[in-house]
Formats: structure tokens, C-alpha cells, sequence
């Protein structure tokens, strides 16, 4: 644990831990009693939750019950909003990432995430891939133009941009501007990808393509997804979680709580008679 501290509190040091938790049941992350709170609202109230290595956990929930906050918590981009508070334990390969001590830079290079509405630098494609790396001390041209083939690939953009790499990335469309962004951060090879309602902007085409992604993604990361669309949390995720008025309610494997939830506010919201 004292390594693994001290890696993400070096920014220029690689923090890429390969041997993963990937056997069913095992967590790379466990979140503890995590409590979020803006001022005097309590947006999470207690919430605890066991994310195993390679797969994909929906979030899913009614607008404003915690679920966006909660992801957020995870990469520590809560610091980011003014009066908000964390209190709580987020364990990260036994690392516990709301330390002080933590770097969330290397932190998120660790666990990287993406938004809901794409946001592509205005530069070109090949520059919006290569700013991180080159940012972080990457000055290899085969090396950089490698991140460029890799990212691209795994995002299933490469066959589309591959003779445009020169062009702005603000000329894609919405759908491959969403894709390049979540290019761009496996471009700094996560081992967590949070997706933050990726596809809830796009056209249904662009929406196949995002999920068909996501399951291709899990098998080499741990996706974690806040969703409202339930047919889409059904599709890519193995495990879901239910979120109501900050708490999370439930938690089981997506089948299980689709066809069988424990809870009547699971099965109302699951059902479409509130949310």
C-alpha cells in the first residue's frame, strides 16, 4: 500500500498496476459508507459498493438522486465544486483515494472519465490524442503515433478518421466526437473508465456504437456508467446499482434486479412509474 501511495503522489511516475482483480467477486474498488454533501445538502448518504475488476456496474436512478455524484466521487472530481464534502472510504487496489496525500492527477489518469456531452479540444484529432501523453512527458513520435493507432482503435473510430487525423476534431459528429473523447482518455491507459451518461445526447446509431464499445471495453477495464436509459443499462452492464434520494437502495447483478428486483422502488423505477 505505501508503493502504491507513493506512485500516486509522483504525477511524472507511471501508475499502471497490470496485475488486476479480474477473477468474479474480487474488487478493484470498494467504496465504504461514502457520504457527499454540497453546503448543507447531502447529495450521497452512506452509500456502499463493491465494484470487481472487468465488467461494467450501471448507476442507475431518478434525476438528482446521487448517482452523477456519486461516480464523480470516485476520481475525486468532487474536489472540483465549490462546499462540497466527502467523507467515507475509497479503496483503489487498497489505496484509500480521498487521503490528502493522494495526487488526483495521477489519480486520474488511473481512473479516467468521460461526460455526458463530448468535449473535443480545438485542435486536431491527432492532437487532442497525443496532448495528454506529450503533457506528461511523451516525446516519442512512434510512440505517440502508436497511442494515436491503439486509442483509436479501441474506441472503433480508426476506420472513420484514419485519413483525417489532420482535420479539427470539432468537424466529427456528435457521435464520433463522443467516441474521440473517450479515445482520448484511453490514451493514458486507464484500468477504470467512468462514463457519465455518454450516450443520452446522441442519435441512435451513435448510441449502438457507444454500447457495442462498452462491451468490447470490459473486457481489459472496469466500466462504471450512470445511465437513465433502463433498456441500456439491461444491454452493457453486469452488475447494477439503484439509487434513490442519495442511498443506494440496491445492488445485484443487472438480470437479477431487472427480472426479480428485491425492493418495490427498484421495481417501480425499473418499470417506468416514477423517474
Amino acid at each position: 500500500m505505501k508503493e502504491a501511495l507513493s506512485l500516486l503522489q509522483t504525477p511524472t511516475r507511471p501508475f499502471h498496476y497490470r496485475n488486476r482483480h479480474t477473477a468474479e467477486g474480487n474488487e478493484i474498488l470498494h467504496i465504504k459508507d461514502l457520504s457527499v454533501r454540497y453546503g448543507d445538502k447531502e447529495a450521497v448518504k452512506r452509500a456502499t459498493l463493491p465494484i470487481g475488476g472487468n465488467g461494467v456496474t450501471a448507476l442507475i436512478g431518478p434525476s438528482g438522486c446521487g448517482k452523477s455524484t456519486f461516480l464523480r466521487s470516485i476520481n475525486r472530481m468532487n474536489d472540483l465544486i465549490p462546499q462540497s464534502q466527502t467523507q467515507g472510504e475509497i479503496l483503489y487496489e487498497d489505496v484509500e483515494i480521498l487521503d490528502d496525500a493522494i495526487n488526483v492527477i495521477a489519480l486520474r489518469k488511473e481512473i479516467g472519465m468521460v461526460f455526458q456531452k463530448p468535449n473535443p479540444f480545438a485542435k486536431s484529432i491527432y492532437h487532442n490524442l497525443t496532448h495528454a501523453p506529450r503533457f506528461y512527458g511523451e516525446k516519442n513520435k512512434d510512440e505517440l503515433n502508436r497511442i494515436v493507432d491503439t486509442s483509436l482503435k479501441q474506441a472503433a473510430l480508426w476506420d472513420e478518421v484514419k485519413d483525417r487525423l489532420g482535420e479539427s476534431a470539432l468537424s466529427l459528429s456528435g457521435g464520433q466526437q463522443q467516441r474521440l473523447s473517450i479515445a482520448r482518455t484511453l490514451a493514458m491507459k486507464p484500468s477504470v473508465l467512468l462514463l457519465d451518461e455518454p450516450a443520452s445526447a446522441l442519435d441512435p446509431i451513435s448510441n449502438a456504437k457507444i454500447e457495442e464499445l462498452i462491451v468490447n471495453l470490459k473486457r481489459d477495464l472496469t466500466i462504471i456508467i450512470v445511465t437513465h436509459n433502463m433498456q441500456q443499462a439491461g444491454r452493457v452492464s453486469d452488475h447494477t446499482a439503484f439509487f434513490l434520494n442519495g442511498e443506494i437502495i440496491e445492488y445485484d447483478d443487472t438480470e437479477t434486479m431487472f427480472t426479480n428486483p428485491a425492493h418495490h422502488e427498484t421495481e417501480a423505477y425499473i418499470t417506468g412509474r416514477f423517474g
